[in-house]
Formats: C-alpha cells, sequence, structure tokens
C-alpha cells in the first residue's frame, strides 16, 4: 500500500493538503484553547465572590467567638453572628459553584470546537487520500496482472487528450498502435495512465 504518490506535482499536492490539514487542526486547538481561557475569565466574579464569602464567614466566626466571652449576653450577640457566618459560608459556596459552571461550559465548549474543527478537517481531507490509495493499489494489482499494461494503455487512450501529449504517435496513430499490439505504444500509454495516477512503472 502506497501512502504518497511517486510524480513529483501530486506528491507535492499531497505533501501541501497533509501540511494544511496539520496546520488547521493545530490553529483549531488554539483557537479553542483561546476560546477555553476567554471563558474562564467569567470565572473570576465567582473566584473574587468565594474570596469574600470566606473572609467574611471566618470574620463572623471569630466575632461570635469572641462575643460568646461577653457575660450574661454573650451567648445571645453569638447566636446572629453564627447565623451570619453561615450565610456567608452559602454566599462563599455560590462564588464556588459559579465556578464550576463556567469551567464546565468552558470545558465543553472547547471539545465542541475542537471536535468539529477536527472531523471537517479530516471530511475534506480523508475521503480524496483513502480513494487515491486504493485506487493506486488496484492499478498496481491490474499492472501486475496478465494483459495488465494493455488495459492501462486503453485507459490512457480513453483518458483526457492533454495525457497523450508527450507520447509520439506512431503511424497510424496510437489507438491504431494499441489495436495491432504495438509494444512500445503500449507501454508508453501505459506510462501515461500510471503518471496520471501519481505512479511511476
Amino acid at each position: 500500500m502506497r501512502l504518497y504518490a511517486q510524480t513529483r506535482a501530486r506528491l507535492c499536492r499531497q505533501v501541501l493538503a497533509d501540511v494544511t490539514a496539520v496546520v488547521l487542526v493545530a490553529l483549531a486547538v488554539w483557537f479553542a484553547l483561546a476560546v477555553h481561557d476567554a471563558i474562564m475569565l467569567l470565572a473570576e466574579p465567582g473566584k473574587k465572590v468565594e474570596d469574600a464569602g470566606g473572609s467574611l464567614a471566618s470574620g463572623l466566626g471569630d466575632a461570635g467567638d469572641a462575643a460568646s466571652n461577653v457575660p450574661f449576653v454573650g451567648d445571645v450577640l453569638k447566636k446572629p453572628l453564627q447565623a451570619a457566618a453561615e450565610a456567608s459560608d452559602g454566599l462563599s459556596d455560590a462564588g464556588q459553584s459559579l465556578q464550576d459552571l463556567v469551567g464546565r461550559v468552558a470545558d465543553l465548549t472547547t471539545f465542541a470546537l475542537i471536535f468539529f474543527a477536527v472531523a471537517f478537517v479530516l471530511v475534506l481531507w480523508l475521503p480524496p487520500r483513502v480513494r487515491w490509495i486504493r485506487r493506486t493499489a488496484r492499478i498496481r494489482t491490474l499492472l501486475d496482472a496478465p494483459g495488465g499494461a494493455d488495459l492501462l494503455a486503453l485507459r490512457a487512450l480513453t483518458g483526457p487528450v492533454k495525457d497523450l501529449a508527450a507520447i509520439p504517435v506512431p503511424p497510424g496513430g496510437l489507438a491504431d498502435a494499441w489495436r495491432r499490439g504495438d509494444e512500445r505504444a503500449i507501454s508508453d500509454l501505459s506510462r501515461a495512465a500510471l503518471r496520471r495516477a501519481g505512479l511511476t512503472a
């Protein structure tokens, strides 16, 4: 199984297509990661809320502990401060939840962007490459079979006229030479068919 053509022009096109596919995938990944970073900026307010809620809860908890030491009314003062500290913990949890939500959205968006970009590139790049590999394998099998060169010569005769431009035309024309079984004409024509497929004899 041959992955790349043997002729220079088709080989250059294949290499260019491969490099383009790799560059497009790399750009898609870079863009997806940049979008991820941009979305994660939305988590900054959640981080600030979490930090502020944590600090407030800690401060109110310390104040409640200190208030409990006040004679006679210590327990009465401590309860509202503890309730406020718990509410502040809820605020801190809300900030953390916001960060988690933004992180999940960023991850899903990044995955979707990479998946669809890679799928798009593969749909454009892979089928033509697989078709070429299968076609060249069939041509090689045909060439190795008895009478394969004759069939390739016929393919060249029925193909584009420009493929025949470099073949010397014998008296009576190429088609007549092929019908007569002229080995030189058959060889030239089969080489033209191989060249069109990107192969050499």
